[in-house]
């Protein structure tokens, strides 16, 4: 597989990465040979995070004596030096490695945030530290704010960004990539697929494939989603007439705002609503028989109505969706159907 550089990083990578939320679902025997697959397959770059469950230990035993030949970017949570120390810690121990080579602080998307990692005492200081002692390579930034991700890449603290790309949100097209160009960041698309909302994965791929500086990172699940994505870098094609033509049509269908199960509303909820799985049963409906639709959203429907119309959620989705809107909505679309 072609590889390209990750900005002022200096590495080598696949033209293609691997997102490693998904390999928390499978099996760990199956997961391991879904990351040792990738490998095989050419793919080198690998992005998890210490809040992404089981994915760093899992990753870090199937990369085992292929360290040398993965670029592992990993994430903490932490906002102040001491507690980004700890997680550091605990992400080596998981990855089974003794330096990582892309650390990134993880979803840095408000002023705010920002300003509690780079001021004094923040983790930015931890980062700076670990560089020194080679527990870290690199430093980077994942975000779901536009604004917020203008100020990290021109800031020159960073020289990485992970942020959402894909042909229907599309904002990080013009003014940010220009940006990273600019000042030669890194730039990784997370949720290529808008959290699984896009299903074509020739055009998701091959829009994504225009943008020379973006490295995709779809999130990995099974050994044929990463083989057909390999397929398609592989291919070199570009966008037909016909494939823009469909990308509209898209486009024009999803709109810009809807939800792409990043999960961060669902530890607000006091009610323990699985918000994500509610606000997209609509989605599903056209994708599953409809009797496995019924069984499968009962319980989240039922759950769902005992919202307390507090907003804890919308605090804390990145895309800034009406939630507590489009659970009501959601309720009454499954009541609905019910009645056909």
């Amino acid at each position: 597989m072609k590889t390209v550089k990750l900005g002022k990083t200096g590495l080598k990578v696949s033209r293609i990465g691997m997102g490693g939320i998904p390999i928390q679902r499978p099996t760990e025997e199956e997961a391991l040979k879904v990351v040792e697959h990738a490998l095989d397959l050419g793919v080198t770059f690998i992005d998890t995070a210490l809040g992404y469950g089981t994915s760093e230990e899992r990753i870090g035993k199937a990369i085992h004596g292929q360290r040398d030949e993965v670029i592992i970017a990993t994430k903490t949570w932490a906002r102040d030096k001491a507690t980004a120390l700890e997680q550091l810690e605990l992400s080596l121990k998981r990855l089974n490695t003794d330096f990582i080579d892309i650390w990134q602080f993880h979803n840095i998307s408000t002023f705010e945030t920002y300003q509690q990692v780079t001021g004094p005492g923040g983790a930015m200081e931890a980062a700076q530290e670990a560089l020194k002692n080679g527990s870290i390579r690199h430093i980077g930034v994942s975000s779901h704010a536009l604004n917020v991700a203008l100020k990290a890449v021109s800031s020159g603290q960073f020289e990485m960004i992970l942020f959402p790309f894909n042909f229907v949100n599309n904002e990080a097209a013009d003014e940010l990539l220009q940006l990273a160009r600019k000042y030669d960041i890194g730039f990784a698309a997370m949720k290529p697929f808008a959290g699984g909302r896009l299903t074509d994965a020739r055009l998701v791929i091959k829009y994504l494939l225009q943008f020379s500086n973006v490295v995709p990172v779809p999130g990995i699940e099974r050994a044929e989603e990463i083989e057909e994505i390999v397929d398609i870098v592989n291919e070199e094609s570009t966008l037909t007439v016909e494939d823009l033509k469909r990308i509209e049509d898209i486009r024009a269908e999803l709109g810009t705002r809807f939800c792409q199960w990043c999960g961060y509303c669902m530890p607000s909820c006091p009610q323990g609503i699985y918000i994500p799985g509610l606000i997209n049963i609509h989605v599903t409906w056209k994708l599953w028989p409809h009797s496995t639709w019924f069984s499968r959203h009962a319980e989240t429907v039922k759950g769902g109505k005992n919202c307390i119309q507090c907003g804890e959620c919308e605090e804390k989705c990145p895309y800034h969706l009406p939630i507590r809107e489009m659970i009501v909505k959601s309720i009454e679309f499954y009541e609905n159907r019910a009645k056909e």
